[in-house]
């Protein structure tokens, strides 16, 4: 059966993680993985999760399964999060349904687009994170590339990026970031995405939205601005909502995909699409996240605990942007790092070649997937004159 099998390479930031997880260097720095981590390296459980989950298992009395649909209530909370006072307006028109993790929402997404419209074509960012392609495409759907970053300006090549959006078919599927885009850290302003609206509505498009990282740009009202505006001016719409970071739920795989159609009736044609399409992949999801979800998110005193502390991950973050850009400009006075801070999330690209990201790794024991990605939760006030020194010396 499986004789014919040769060794696959291993995945561009999975296998970062490998190597940096056998490196017995004492100095060694995991800028990879795009977890985020405390000042102590750790990735935590935050407070208000923890508390809601001791609640949730000492009142479970079943395991029962929840259906192909998951946990209605979360469903209803996590959309009512992302979508704010829009949810309710819009409500006959959604259909969500809890998946495996963001991933589970982006394929399960991909396999309902390829039901409905088998020959549509998925226009992705360029660059975009490593896992968007292989989820999406692997339904069998073409992919094409639209320009978004400048790397020269360290910025949204948003001209450029409308212009290519703005000759697109009826019907062309765009997937976009959110916010805290991965891997570049650049996002579109709101004016931004008011121009981008409105060539999308006229164009006829329909906008695929991943947001993975609600909350961890500049908070949760304004990381959701994008999706919002969209949801405001198009008949159709796709969200696929992750809790790995704003929740620190990355193991319990709780994500979520809302589409929004353009009639009731659609809307509950699509309803039972989605639920045969997890029925065939997965059957069901686990509910032990989203249940946790729904509980932090339905006690004020709990979602009150929760904001407060993703406000804390968000206000370290861009700490650690500002530290990260004065280090460097520090060693390297003649170069401008100010694009650091104005990125928004956990990473940033750094522009360095394969080689000298080869030499991060084997000389430093730095370590960062090949595109030269970095997740700046990796920083520390530990580490981060190391880390400076180190890719100083390559871009001098």
């Amino acid at each position: 059966m499986f004789e014919t099998l040769e060794p696959l390479a291993p995945d561009s930031i999975l296998g970062v993680t490998i190597a940096y997880r056998r490196d017995t260097s004492p100095l060694k720095v995991d800028l990879g993985v795009g977890v985020y981590r405390d000042d102590s390296g750790n990735t935590p459980v935050p407070a208000a999760v923890r508390e809601a989950e001791r609640a949730l298992i000492g009142a479970q009395t079943t395991k029962s399964y929840v259906g192909p649909a998951g946990n209605l209530e979360f469903n209803e909370r996590i959309i009512a999060l992302a979508l704010g006072p829009l949810a309710a307006g819009l409500a006959d028109r959604t259909s969500t349904i809890q998946t495996v993790g963001g991933c589970g929402a982006l394929r399960l997404g991909a396999e309902l687009v390829k039901v409905g419209r088998p020959d549509t074509v998925v226009h992705v960012s360029d660059p975009t994170w490593a896992n968007h392609e292989p989820l999406v495409g692997s339904s069998g759907m073409r992919l094409v590339r639209y320009p978004y970053f400048d790397a020269a300006r360290r910025a949204v090549a948003f001209d450029a990026m409308l212009s290519h959006i703005d000759k697109l078919p009826t019907a062309s599927l765009v997937l976009l970031h959110a916010c805290c885009h991965n891997p570049t850290g650049a996002d579109l302003s709101p004016d931004q995405w008011q121009a981008l609206a409105a060539v999308i509505e006229h164009r006829g498009l329909v906008p695929f939205v991943d947001l993975a990282y609600q909350g961890f740009g500049d908070n949760l009202e304004t990381d959701a601005v994008g999706v919002r505006t969209l949801a405001a001016r198009v008949p159709e719409l796709l969200l696929a909502v992750s809790c790995s970071k704003n929740f620190g739920l990355y193991r319990e795989r709780t994500g979520a995909l809302a589409v929004i159609s353009a009639t009731s009736v659609a809307r509950n044609a699509v309803a039972t699409h989605q639920a045969r399409l997890a029925r065939r992949m997965y059957s069901m999801p686990p509910d032990h996240g989203a249940a946790i979800v729904a509980s932090v998110l339905a006690d004020a005193s709990l979602r009150q605990h929760w904001e407060e502390e993703v406000g804390s991950m968000v206000a370290r973050m861009k700490s650690l942007r500002a530290l990260f850009a004065a280090r460097l400009a520090a060693r390297l006075p003649g170069h401008d790092f100010g694009w650091v801070s104005r990125q928004r999330g956990m990473f940033s690209l750094l522009g360095l070649p394969e080689a000298d990201i080869a030499r991060l790794r084997d000389e430093h024991h730095i370590y960062m997937p090949p595109d030269g990605r970095v997740n700046v939760a990796g920083i520390s006030d530990a580490n981060v004159d190391y880390v400076a020194d180190a890719v100083a010396n390559l871009l001098a």
